[in-house]
């Protein structure tokens, strides 16, 4: 490629914008949530409009290919012998919705408000993956793709991913790449362009309480049997220390201390602690004392509780001594923790914590290891190149709190290193009601990768 095609497939992508725009649209409306089965229609919908987009693009050898729950869209062009193989990896599977009723707007509705595009998927990650094929789409239609590409777009990121490590694996001649591109990890800020170098893990527990055989009258039995709700809270208060640690034992066994380059790497992070004050609306932060906000999300492991649930939960009042109790809990792991050493750890917890007045059971979810990537890749370089070339600004490199298990799977299975950024912004509510994408980041972000696939 020539500076001149560069210029035209920049000029190319501006001016079609809203064409990029309404196909963004189109995807965000289809309802494709992975953890609800009746939304199994929805997943297959928008896995089937991701092939069509990337065969009327011209990549070859499109495929929905089956997984052990919801498909993999699998794509390439090789038409550049001898150039770099980049993996682009995806996900068009979304959270649920709930609460609805906090919502602005219909959540599938893909509304512009003001610089915003509103609906679940705008930011995670559906404007990421429309992203990557609007520059793509650019560069044919200018002059031709200046390396090879592949597309690995699944539909169970929001699960967990439990079937791709097995995917992966039985098809790894197809997947053999120089590297991959995932834009799954966001920017610090809109004028704050980011490549994350490191992820954090995760294993998901449900944690069971049960008491008597039934629910009781608590006027009746209330002061003589333990209540299996106060006994999950008395377990959940007990996984930390007055200090925010962890009391799972052995948890913090593989967990390295930060060194002094890496502490000078988060002090160079533009994030305050007003700043987070702002963006979680919190009275005061909470936490490990002698470490700073940025380095405890992105560099420190958790226990969090997602759910709690027991007894009556209706309007209005019934004194009824429940006899189970509930809770969804999730540790984000950093490097070198093992999701299943993290099992075995919460399992002893409750082996020495749990009272003779109940009885308990754990069941793990999905888990997967954290990752950190090497930053002296040329697909680094080609990428921090580009974003510098659109913001003006030499990117900020950083740990990410969040979990993406391809990048794991990718290093350990296939020896694949991952490039990671992305044009969703912090203040995107990932997860909760009105999830949007920043319009004008979005646009930048798609020159950004233009420029990318230019430099490699």
């Amino acid at each position: 490629m020539t500076n001149d095609q560069r210029q035209a497939a920049l000029d190319y992508a501006r001016q079609h914008n809203n064409e990029y725009l309404n196909n963004l649209k189109e995807l965000v409306e289809i309802p494709s949530i992975s953890t609800d089965p009746e939304h199994n229609s929805d997943i297959q919908r928008a896995a089937a409009w991701l092939a069509a987009r990337l065969t009327g693009l011209g990549i070859q050898n499109v495929a929905v290919m089956p997984t052990g729950r919801h498909p993999v869209v699998y794509g390439e062009w090789l038409g550049t012998p001898g150039k770099p193989v980049v993996l682009i990896y995806g996900h068009y599977d979304v959270q649920p919705v709930d609460p609805v009723e906090l919502w602005q707007t219909e959540p599938f509705a893909a509304a512009v408000l003001g610089e915003n595009l509103l609906g679940r998927g705008t930011s995670d990650m559906k404007g990421q993956v429309v992203a990557c094929i609007s520059a793509l789409d650019a560069l044919i239609h200018t002059g031709g793709l200046p390396v090879n590409v592949k597309f690995l777009i699944e539909g169970e990121e929001e699960i967990g991913s439990p079937s791709l490590g097995k995917w992966i694996t039985e098809h790894k001649d197809l997947l053999k790449a120089d590297f991959c591109l995932n834009p799954d990890a966001g920017m610090l800020g809109k004028e704050y362009p980011s490549i994350t170098y490191g992820l954090r893990g995760l294993a998901y527990f449900e944690l069971r309480v049960f008491g008597p055989q039934h629910d009781l009258h608590s006027g009746m039995v209330g002061g003589i049997v333990h209540n299996p709700a106060q006994a999950l809270a008395e377990l959940i208060a007990a996984t930390h220390d007055q200090n925010g640690r962890i009391t799972l034992p052995g948890f913090y066994d593989k967990v390295l201390p930060l060194s002094p380059e890496e502490h000078a790497d988060f002090a160079r992070l533009p994030q305050t602690e007003a700043d987070y004050l702002e963006l979680t609306g919190v009275k005061a932060l909470w936490g490990e004392s002698e470490y700073t906000p940025a380095e405890r999300i992105g560099a420190r492991p958790t226990l969090e509780v997602h759910s709690l649930l027991s007894g009556f939960t209706g309007k209005g009042q019934k004194t009824v001594l429940p006899a189970s109790a509930q809770a969804k809990i999730s540790c984000r792991l950093v490097p070198y923790q093992d999701p299943e050493e993290v099992y075995e750890q919460f399992k002893r917890f409750l082996t020495e914590k749990a009272p003779n007045t109940i009885r308990w059971e754990l069941d793990k979810f999905s888990g997967g290891p954290a990752s950190i990537s090497d930053l002296n890749q040329p697909g680094v370089r080609a990428l921090q190149l580009a974003l510098e070339e659109v913001w003006g600004i030499t990117p900020y490199f950083k740990r990410e709190g969040g979990s993406i298990p391809v990048v794991g799977q990718l290093q350990s299975l296939l020896g694949i290193e991952s490039v990671l950024s992305g044009f969703g912004l912090p203040d995107d509510n990932l997860h909760a009601p009105n999830e949007k994408l920043h319009l004008p980041t979005w646009q930048r972000g798609i020159e950004s990768l233009i420029h990318f696939f230019f430099n490699l």
